[in-house]
């Protein structure tokens, strides 16, 4: 009897440890690169893993200081990789309707265009036809996207983590609309120095 009350209470004391075991060595745990601008910097934890953005405030500050502001105030917090074309690009950032037809509560940025290229890694702001209408949504380029050049505002490239935005799910193959079902997910954004 003594036996069976010793093991249900090993049992039970074992149960939050086998628990939290998972979360310690999940991927989003990795540390970050060295020489890594922290304040300049997010970090998007997503389905798939850990992806790191560095921001180019040299280039086009209004967009990142939204993208931090927006990031601190957990607007991108599970919102899904809703548009995703193998090849192409990968979208993101409708943190209202989740689907890539909202924005934020804050008004549209005019146009930071620059002659940085868009080739693979490369992050820039999505937008209307309107060149004046970024908000909040973004996307990383999976390859060189030279029609996009000095046509869309380039906001940084990522750093760490284009493995990870490689197995992001993608839209079935001839797609017009990129669009993707049950799409992989930005769990958390953070800016990089407020990770504690």
């Amino acid at each position: 009897m003594i036996r069976t009350i010793a093991l249900a209470a090993a049992l039970l004391l074992a149960a939050p440890v086998y628990a939290q075991t998972p979360t310690a060595q999940a991927p989003t745990s990795a540390p970050l690169p060295a020489g890594l601008d922290k304040a300049n910097s997010i970090v998007i934890d997503t389905t798939k893993g850990r992806i790191i953005i560095k921001l180019r405030p040299d280039i086009a500050p209004q967009h990142a200081e939204r993208i931090k502001l927006l990031a601190r105030e957990g607007y991108y917090n599970n919102v899904p990789f809703h548009r995703v074309m193998d090849g192409f690009m990968a979208q993101t950032g409708d943190g209202k309707n989740f689907n890539g037809t909202g924005g934020s509560k804050y008004p549209n940025l005019p146009a930071e265009f620059s002659q940085v290229p868009y080739k693979r890694g490369v992050v820039g702001m999505a937008r209307t036809s309107d060149p004046n209408s970024a908000n909040s949504q973004f996307f990383i380029m999976f390859a060189d996207g030279s029609s996009l050049n000095g046509k869309y505002t380039v906001i940084g490239d990522v750093v760490s983590g284009m493995d990870v935005v490689d197995k992001l799910k993608k839209a079935p193959p001839g797609s017009a609309s990129g669009a993707v079902t049950d799409p992989d997910k930005m769990v958390t954004v953070r800016v990089a120095s407020d990770i504690k």
